[in-house]
């Protein structure tokens, strides 16, 4: 995938192209990995039940130790309660399990996605549920929650879940709609202020250049998820950061069921360097920012992670394992013949 994508056409206002832009444009991932070598990446936003293996590992080896998995919308409606049970478990079970076989440590937020909040009678029933995920290990919010349509089933169940999070003493992971963003994302600011809450435990994701100064300016979390051809490209995201500065900023992937792309950290902390941004930026905005913004959970240690985990492919969670069909423990896959 070539450094820059396609919203640079497609959204020629955010973003003035330059030379330095053309020349990075054909660049391949293998030729400027090496920039980032030894760094460490922190993914606070990426929808790994999505992702494959090889996403896992590619991941691993750009550096990126540790994640945080938001519940979400997965492609269609669910059908009834027992749908979100498993989902959930999925997160603080599975998928925990599987990440760590890859030597990343994975977190999760727990909560009922804005699209299912107008589907008021199965909302109501999994508002009955959440409390009992809120508390498991590893979860380190609510979330990610909000608006999509901006309707008011979605705000009567974004108020009702601000108040579980104040409850259970958890960040908040804010969803901001695709649709008419501004306006959701100042109204997501408003009632979460009106509910009380410390703007410092709330993350406001998905953001942009129209919402970026308003969500700092009122000491929120600024997340912005680098997606191909919407949301937001790597090169408008060096030059957020160029102007804004790395407080109060973190970078995610989503790298969600849509097309995405799990390395969009480690390739934006490439293209940092490659803009002479200064090493202790690209670390903050890439990695410690989400660690201190989600560490109010009590549920993150940096020392769980931050020197590599011990991986063992022989583990088994309920049984099974991520091996198959007498498959050894994957050592090393620098190798061109697959055994």
């Amino acid at each position: 995938m070539c450094l820059a994508d396609k919203e640079l056409t497609q959204n020629p206002s955010h973003f003035e192209e330059s030379d330095e832009v053309v020349a990075h444009r054909d660049l391949a991932w293998e030729d400027y990995r090496d920039l980032i070598k030894g760094m460490r990446f922190f993914d606070p936003h990426i929808h790994m039940v999505s992702r494959t293996t090889d996403d896992y590992e590619a991941m691993r080896d750009a550096g990126i130790v540790a994640l945080i998995e938001p519940a979400f919308w997965v492609g269609q409606p669910r059908t009834g309660l027992s749908t979100f049970k498993d989902y959930y478990s999925s997160l603080v079970g599975w998928e925990r399990f599987r990440s760590s076989q890859f030597g990343i440590k994975h977190y999760c937020t727990i909560g009922l996605n804005s699209r299912e909040a107008n589907n008021e009678p199965l909302a109501e029933q999994v508002m009955e549920i959440l409390p009992l995920y809120l508390y498991k290990e590893g979860v380190v919010g609510v979330g990610e929650i909000g608006f999509d349509d901006q309707t008011p089933a979605e705000e009567k169940y974004y108020r009702l879940q601000l108040e579980l999070a104040k409850k259970a003493k958890l960040p908040v992971q804010i969803h901001t709609p695709h649709r008419d963003k501004k306006r959701g994302t100042e109204r997501s600011m408003a009632i979460a202020l009106e509910h009380g809450l410390d703007p410092s435990w709330v993350i406001v994701d998905h953001n942009n250049e129209e919402t970026v100064k308003s969500v700092l300016d009122q000491g929120f979390w600024a997340a912005f998820t680098i997606y191909p051809f919407t949301k937001m490209s790597n090169e408008r995201m060096v030059k957020l950061v160029e102007k804004y500065g790395p407080d109060q900023i973190m970078i995610n992937s989503a790298a969600d069921w849509g097309i995405s792309d799990p390395l969009a950290i480690p390739k934006t902390a490439a293209l940092m360097k490659m803009r002479g941004i200064a090493d202790e930026t690209i670390r903050l905005v890439t990695y410690q920012n989400a660690i201190d913004a989600f560490a109010k959970s009590g549920q993150i240690d940096v020392s769980d992670f931050e020197n590599g985990l011990t991986v063992d492919q022989n583990q088994k969670f309920h049984g099974n394992t991520i091996l198959r069909g007498g498959q050894q423990p994957r050592v090393g896959k620098d190798y061109l013949l697959i055994q």
